[in-house]
C-alpha cells in the first residue's frame, strides 16, 4: 500500500473535513478490500464521487461477518460489541492502541476539558461483565489519567458508590458519573443525596435488564434522584473510534473529525432534509485502518446548528451498544 500521511485530529473547519473525507474515502476505495467489494456491488466509481455526501455508508453488518481493514495489518486489539444471546458480534481491528486512545482523549477534553480536573465513575456492569469492550477500555484510560484517589469502576456495589458519591459532594469535587442506563437507575433508587457538582452521562440503553423507557422519563428520573439539572450523555459504539456527546436533551455534538448524516428510511442512498427523522450514517475519519463511512440502523436527525439526535432504531434490528433510548 502506498503511503498514506493522515491525521484526522487536526481538522478544524468543515472545509477541512470535506477535503480529508474526500481524500480518505478514495484510499479506502483502493485499499479497504470489503469496502471496495461493497462499492463494486454499487457500481460505484470512487473518481466521480466529488461531494462528501455522495460517499456510500457500509453497513455495519460487515462488521460482524468480516475483517474491515484499510490494508493488511496486525490487530493490536480488538474490539466486540455486545450483541444479544446467540447473535454475531460485531468486531473492529485496532491497529494502534496509541491512536484510539488519542481520539478518546481529544474528544473528551472537547466537550469536558481536562480529565484530572474531574472525580470519574463509571458504572458499568453491562460492559464489565464481558471481555472486549471499546467503551470500558475509554473510561479505564480516563479514570487513570484523572489520578483522582476515588476514581474507579463499580460493577453492582450501588451501596458503596452511593457513599463515595456522598464524600465527594461534601468535599464539592467535580465528578463524572458514566453510567449504562438500567444501572444509574438502579442507583437512582438508592436516593443518593443531590450533588450539585455532579455530572449523570448515561450510555448504554437497558441492555434488557428493564423495560424500554422514553428519554425524557429516564432523564427526569435521574435529575430528580441526582439534583442535576441536565443528564449528558455519550453516544459511540464498537465499529467507531471517536465519541460524541450530549449535555443535555438528547442533542449531540461531535468532534471536527466526525459528522452525521441521515439518509432516507425508505432510500438508502438519498440523504433527508435538516430536520427530518432518517436512518444515520457516520463519518468517522479517525477510522483510517477501517472504514470511516458508516451506515447504522439507528434513527436519528441533524439540526441547522450540525447537532444531532438518537430517536430510535429501525425495527428488527439487533440492540447494541450505543444510546438506545427512544426520543
Amino acid at each position: 500500500m502506498a503511503n498514506f500521511n493522515f491525521n484526522p485530529l487536526r481538522i478544524q473547519n468543515s472545509k477541512e473535513f470535506n477535503e480529508a473525507a474526500i481524500e480518505l474515502f478514495r484510499h479506502q476505495a483502493e485499499h479497504c478490500e470489503v469496502y471496495a467489494t461493497y462499492l463494486g456491488y454499487l457500481n460505484c466509481n470512487p473518481s466521480k464521487i466529488q461531494v462528501v455526501s455522495e460517499i456510500p455508508c457500509l453497513p455495519l453488518a460487515a462488521f460482524k461477518s468480516h475483517e474491515v481493514k484499510t490494508g493488511a495489518f496486525l490487530t493490536e486489539q480488538l474490539f466486540t460489541s455486545s450483541g444479544t444471546t446467540g447473535s454475531m458480534t460485531s468486531s473492529h481491528h485496532v491497529k494502534h492502541l496509541s491512536e484510539y486512545e488519542s481520539v478518546f482523549q481529544k474528544g473528551f477534553k472537547q466537550f469536558y476539558g481536562k480529565p484530572q480536573d474531574y472525580c470519574i465513575l463509571a458504572l458499568l456492569p453491562a460492559y464489565l461483565e464481558r471481555k472486549g469492550s471499546s467503551l470500558v477500555y475509554m473510561a479505564e484510560k480516563l479514570i487513570t489519567t484523572s489520578q483522582h484517589p476515588l476514581s474507579g469502576f463499580y460493577l453492582n456495589e450501588l451501596e458503596e458508590l452511593t457513599k463515595v458519591l456522598a464524600e465527594l459532594k461534601a468535599k464539592k469535587q467535580p465528578t463524572i458519573l458514566l453510567g449504562v442506563t438500567f444501572a444509574l437507575l438502579d442507583l437512582a433508587e438508592m436516593a443518593p443525596a443531590p450533588f450539585e457538582e455532579l455530572i449523570v452521562m448515561e450510555t448504554g440503553g437497558m441492555k434488557g435488564r428493564r423495560k424500554e423507557m422514553v428519554r425524557e422519563e429516564v432523564h427526569a428520573i435521574l435529575n430528580r434522584s441526582f439534583g442535576t439539572q441536565k443528564i449528558h450523555s455519550e453516544y459511540g459504539m464498537t465499529e467507531l473510534m471517536s465519541q460524541a456527546y450530549s449535555k443535555g436533551d438528547g442533542l449531540f455534538d461531535a468532534p471536527p473529525w466526525m459528522r452525521i448524516f441521515i439518509r432516507q428510511v425508505d432510500d438508502p442512498f438519498e440523504m433527508a432534509e435538516v430536520g427530518k427523522t432518517g436512518g444515520v450514517n457516520i463519518i468517522d475519519l479517525a477510522n483510517e485502518d477501517s472504514c470511516a463511512f458508516l451506515s447504522t440502523s439507528d434513527l436519528g436527525r441533524v439540526h441547522h446548528n450540525g447537532s444531532f439526535e438518537i430517536v430510535g432504531r429501525f425495527d428488527h434490528s439487533d440492540a447494541r451498544g450505543c444510546n438506545l433510548l427512544l426520543a
